[in-house]
């Protein structure tokens, strides 16, 4: 399978202009599934809600139907603004010809936490050609329940589109494949946008915890062929599973928290 990312900076409130960029991404690259960062139809830095409000849509809406028309067979994920109900959600669509596929992001970082709503979607994964897909946004990288969860679910590909701002995710996110055996991309921006400076270095992790390709913090597109029946390989050793191994039932059966961090 053909995978890539689409690593560049979206402008701010110039939905227009981001969308011909993106189209002309399409038409120029030969891809399978193609990941492109976190909200970034809009851009990312709003200093509330209601200057978000304008540039929030329904989902399926206006750019989701542009994009799919454009597809053919592959796969496009993508960060938006999705409003639902006077709601704003921070989402990860993955855009194919059958159906669309809707993250809505549980870690909000930051001011995030004045615009959207916490999502409710959890994390689940879909099917394509063969293989299952899971989707996760930029912050929700610190947790590691939601790579796991996903691995869990069987996911073989991880789609990440991020706004990192912080310098640690691409050297955890090494981890986060070796430990759940998956691949995965990890699409970021560059550039500034008021208060923020994002890191770039997109990348694309393998099951066995190797970078598979990492870039620097120029605008650059990268495809590159991967095998994601890898990630089906859970073991690490003949004798070691890690899935197989696990001992959840003693995981949290002692922990006391504190009232205010008790697990729910």
């Amino acid at each position: 399978m053909k995978v890539g990312f689409f690593q560049f900076a979206p402008r701010f409130k110039d939905k227009e202009a981001n969308l011909i960029q993106i189209e002309r991404v399409l038409e120029t690259t030969e891809f399978d599934l193609l990941v492109l960062p976190e909200l970034s139809i809009t851009g990312y830095a709003f200093g509330s809600r209601d200057e978000l409000l304008p540039f929030a849509e329904s989902i399926p809406g206006p750019t989701t139907e542009r994009l799919i028309s454009r597809l053919g067979e592959r796969i496009l994920i993508l960060g938006l603004a999705m409003v639902e109900d006077d709601n704003l959600y921070n989402v990860a669509v993955a855009l194919t010809q059958q159906k669309i596929h809707i993250y809505e992001k549980v870690h909000l970082f930051r001011k995030e936490k004045e615009i959207f709503t916490p999502g409710r979607t959890g994390f689940s994964v879909f099917d394509y050609c063969g293989f299952k897909i899971g989707l996760m946004i930029c912050f929700d990288w610190i947790y590691p329940e939601a790579a796991r969860s996903l691995a869990l679910h069987g996911a073989d590909i991880i789609a990440h589109p991020s706004n990192l701002v912080l310098p640690y995710c691409q050297d955890a996110m090494v981890t986060r494949s070796l430990e759940n055996r998956v691949f995965i991309i990890t699409a970021n921006r560059i550039g500034v946008e008021r208060e923020y400076r994002f890191t770039g270095k997109s990348q694309i992790t393998g099951p066995e915890g190797e970078v598979l390709i990492r870039v620097g913090e120029e605008e650059v597109v990268k495809v590159i062929e991967i095998d994601p029946g890898r990630s089906r390989e859970k073991r690490i050793t003949p004798e070691n599973d890690l899935f197989q191994d696990r001992r959840p039932e003693l995981y949290f059966s002692d922990l006391q928290l504190p009232e205010n961090r008790r697990l729910r």
